[in-house]
């Protein structure tokens, strides 16, 4: 074991410590932020052929958020709004990541690099 966190533990870190504890967001910040999540889980099981629970943080790059930002606007018809609030939440969790897994740096950098349209 190597002793960094594996994604479930950042992802429910996020929610709890982050969301609900530190930033006392609102039940309805939480609620688009676990939608955001359950959406980006679902494509990636699909596209990796993986369970969400096997996945690991460098699963979630910036190449597969791109992909799925682009699916949910060609397949699921979103408006650009709605692509940035599912950005935003992304952005987020990769925000909060940075100091809870510092060892993945160099991919961490590049999900908040995606702009916003």
């Amino acid at each position: 074991m190597t002793g960094q966190p594996t994604f479930p533990t950042l992802l429910e870190g996020f929610f709890t410590q982050r969301l609900m504890r530190q930033r006392q967001a609102s039940a309805h910040t939480i609620a688009s932020y676990r939608d955001t999540f359950r959406l980006l889980l679902q494509f990636a099981q699909k596209r990796l052929r993986r369970a969400p629970s096997m996945l690991a943080l460098e699963d979630i790059d910036a190449s597969l958020v791109v992909d799925f930002l682009d699916e949910l606007e060609k397949v699921r018809n979103v408006t650009a709004r709605t692509r940035n609030l599912r950005l935003t939440a992304i952005h987020s969790f990769f925000r909060y990541v940075a100091f809870e897994a510092p060892a993945n740096a160099a991919q961490i950098q590049r999900v908040p690099a995606i702009p916003a349209k």
